[in-house]
Formats: C-alpha cells, sequence, structure tokens
C-alpha cells in the first residue's frame, strides 16, 4: 500500500469514517488514536526518539512540511519532558482539529460552520472524498488480511494496521477479524517499529496508550447508557 501525501494520522482518521452512514465512529477516543499516529510517525521519521522512556526531539528546529507533525513536534519540543504514554492523551485534541482543518484543505472533508444555542461558534466536517477513503480501508484491509508477508510491509502501513486494530476501529476490523488475526496484527506491530530496537518499544507504548483510551472510552459508554 503506498504512503502517498497523506501522513499517518490522517489516514487513521479517514479510516474512522463510515463511508455508508456518512458518519465519523470511535469519537470519544478518536484524538488519542490520531496523536499517537503522528507520534509514531515522527519516531519512524528519526524526529522523535526515546530517551529512557522520555520522548525526545532530535533537533528542535527541525519540520516535515507537514502542517500536523509540524506542530506535534513544536508542542512537544516547547513543553515539559513527558513519556510516550503520556503525550499520547495531553493535549491530543490540539493534533485532531489540525488534520481535520488539513484534510478539509486538501478536499478530503467540507467545513461547514455553525452556532451553538445560536451563540457560540462551532465547525462540523463532512466527507466529500468517499471513494478515496474506500480506497484506502481496501488498501489497509490487505495489509491486514495477507497475502504479502509482513517482512514486506512498509513501516508506516504495518503501524496504522497495528493503531487501527488497537483502536477498535469498527470501520475497520470487526472484534471477530480482531481476534482472527491477532498473530498477524502483533507481527505488523512489531514490523512497524523494525527501524530500531527503541522505535519496537515506542510502538509498543503508543499502541498501550491508545488500547487504554479505547476500553476506557467503551466502558465509559457502557455505564452512561440507559438500562
Amino acid at each position: 500500500m503506498p504512503n502517498g501525501p497523506l501522513s499517518l494520522p490522517a489516514r487513521l482518521y479517514l479510516l474512522a469514517w463510515d463511508t455508508t452512514k456518512g458518519r465519523i465512529t470511535g469519537s470519544t477516543h478518536l484524538h488519542h488514536l490520531v496523536r499517537a499516529g503522528a507520534l509514531t510517525e515522527l519516531a519512524q521519521r528519526g524526529l522523535l526518539v526515546d530517551d529512557e522512556g522520555i520522548v525526545t526531539p532530535v533537533d528542535p528546529d527541525s519540520r516535515t512540511g507537514d502542517v500536523v507533525l509540524d506542530g506535534l513536534l513544536e508542542l512537544v519540543s516547547e513543553s515539559r519532558p513527558r513519556r510516550w504514554k503520556t503525550w499520547v492523551t495531553s493535549r491530543a485534541r490540539f493534533t485532531l482539529d489540525a488534520v481535520r482543518a488539513q484534510l478539509a484543505a486538501d478536499g478530503y472533508l467540507r467545513a461547514e460552520r455553525k452556532r451553538v444555542l445560536g451563540i457560540f461558534p462551532s465547525v462540523e466536517y463532512e466527507l466529500d472524498r468517499v471513494a478515496a477513503v474506500e480506497d484506502l480501508r481496501t488498501r489497509a484491509r490487505e495489509v491486514l488480511e495477507g497475502p504479502m508477508p509482513v517482512a514486506e510491509v512498509g513501516d508506516r502501513d504495518a503501524a496504522l494496521v497495528a493503531l487501527a486494530t488497537a483502536a477498535e476501529l469498527r470501520t475497520f476490523a470487526s472484534a471477530r477479524e480482531r481476534r482472527e488475526h491477532r498473530a498477524r496484527i502483533d507481527a505488523l506491530a512489531e514490523r512497524g517499529g523494525a527501524a530500531a530496537p527503541a522505535l519496537r518499544t515506542v510502538l509498543q507504548d503508543v499502541r498501550a496508550a491508545v488500547v487504554v483510551a479505547a476500553t476506557t472510552a467503551s466502558a465509559t459508554a457502557a455505564t452512561s447508557t440507559p438500562s
């Protein structure tokens, strides 16, 4: 699956769209998933490294040319030291908002400005490029199911599947499919951090944080649902 111009956080966000119902899913923890994708891509690019568990920019002045990734780089550089799991949740909506604005500018989303209670300005997004998202999902499913050997999958594609399944995105794979492909998903998670031993640890930490966020969101939704 070619990486194309879309970053890992942007692709994770698009995978959360239900193209049949025209709505986003997993919204209670989507910001954590998108942030996890941005951290992972910056680590894969060698711009964020692990220093005894602390997220550390290699060069505070480095830039990727991607506004979402560069925004997170700047945020990490200007903030106190934090661990990977902490950065998955800390101010994560900052990255989500940046991804949506970027995708709207690129024509994937349509932004509609509204006012809540007729007073407070708000922006709602609709999916415009449905076919592109369906193609993205098809290609990601091929990575999940095979037949390409895991060793031949690109590191960013491997991380995409590992994180999307960790977040339990129903628009990507059902619970049954996640169980069925568990061994391959674990292998893809390893592949996503194959560039260096430290990167494997980073992806493990980030993936674990996404699992916690998804589980917490599901438990909260269950307890708030009237019996």
